[in-house]
């Protein structure tokens, strides 16, 4: 019952979304097929879908099912947690993520984490700053990073604003969706080619090192998505 509910029926409804979505993918050859590797795409939608096809692509392509680092919501109760973990879904921790990668297993995680998953619509496609814990990641465990640019999930779900809430649960960011079944809007993936880090664990100590890797790898995704944009002749046909 587990293997219908949690891989067979998700793997039959993904399917579906492919189609919906007509997906394109370039750059499938630079997925590893082993050892660990840590997959950084941009981030948006609202709705998660990105992930979800994201993960289904690259268990179709390679076999593997990456782990995914998601907010530490989804792990709140059982409710969640257990369908949560049980889709391959993982607390976005940096302890988890070493442990996955240590493990010689492929984690998937969102630099910009729900800063650019919630941005309105008014900002699609200009990504937000890319927190540097995936960069320690990769030189603690020297796995490589392969950046990943998704296009099409800004224009499924429109988000019309962004709420911080800074009372109760300061640092939450809240979405004001303007449409919660996702429009036709054609999707493309590209994996680009994986970084090589080549410094020693100790340089996850120097703060503006960090910050530059995880800037520049953040501007190399900007540039080949603002690429992608200008050679679309239409969204939805």
């Amino acid at each position: 019952m587990d293997k219908l509910i949690f891989r067979e029926l998700p793997t039959y409804l993904l399917e579906i979304m492919r189609k919906y979505f007509r997906l394109q993918v370039e750059g499938a050859e630079h997925l590893p097929k082993r050892g660990p590797a840590i997959i950084a795409p941009n981030h948006s939608g609202v709705s998660g879908f990105d992930a979800l096809v994201l993960m289904h692509e690259i268990e179709r392509i390679t076999g593997r099912l990456p782990r995914v680092m998601t907010h530490h919501f989804w792990f709140l109760t059982k409710t969640t947690s257990i369908p949560a973990k049980k889709l391959g879904f993982i607390d976005a921790t940096s302890r988890n993520g070493l442990r996955e990668l240590e493990k010689k297993q492929m984690i998937m995680l969102f630099p910009e984490g729900e800063y650019g998953n919630f941005k309105p619509s008014t900002k699609a496609y200009q990504l937000q700053e890319f927190k540097r814990g995936f960069v320690r990641m990769a030189i603690k465990t020297g796995a490589p990073i392969i950046p990943t640019m998704i296009i099409g999930a800004e224009e499924a779900n429109i988000n019309l604003s962004q709420f911080k809430l800074t009372k109760f649960l300061r640092g939450v960011v809240i979405p004001l969706p303007l449409n919660i079944i996702p429009l036709p809007s054609k999707w493309k993936i590209k994996f680009l080619k994986p970084i090589y880090l080549p410094y020693k664990p100790s340089a996850v100590n120097d703060r503006e090192l960090m910050r530059d890797i995880a800037d520049d790898i953040r501007e190399q995704i900007q540039s080949r998505i603002q690429a992608e944009i200008k050679k679309r002749k239409n969204v939805y046909f």
